[in-house]
């Protein structure tokens, strides 16, 4: 009896493990699972990207930039329209590009 409780609990012990080990590989590969390693949550990436340009955020996205992950966020101010990254770690404003028409990140090269 003892036996079998032992081997029941060593394969739920033995999922567990390899479940997780599967599923943190995987967040590399997706965005929406990779956000749980951020350090700071999106609200406040979105308040940063607004405080630095001075206008209002209209889209917010996690992706990897030059090796790091970011919060890529469309910031609207006027007329212009800004792309800001902002580190996810830190909260720091990494970036800030104008953006001249929206392709829907068609001009991300490791997004």
């Amino acid at each position: 009896m003892k036996r079998k409780t032992y081997l029941a609990a060593l394969a739920a012990l033995s999922t567990l493990v390899v479940g997780g080990a599967y599923a943190s590989a995987h967040h590399e590969d997706n965005d929406a699972l990779a956000i749980s390693q951020a350090k700071i949550g999106l609200a406040d990436a979105v308040a940063a990207a607004e405080q630095h340009v001075g206008g209002t955020a209209s889209k917010a996205e996690y992706e990897s930039f030059h090796g790091k992950r970011v919060f890529d966020v469309e910031v609207v101010k006027g007329q212009a329209v800004s792309d800001v990254k902002v580190g996810a770690n830190d909260g720091k404003v990494i970036s800030v590009t104008a953006d001249q028409a929206d392709h829907d990140d068609s001009g991300d090269r490791e997004d």
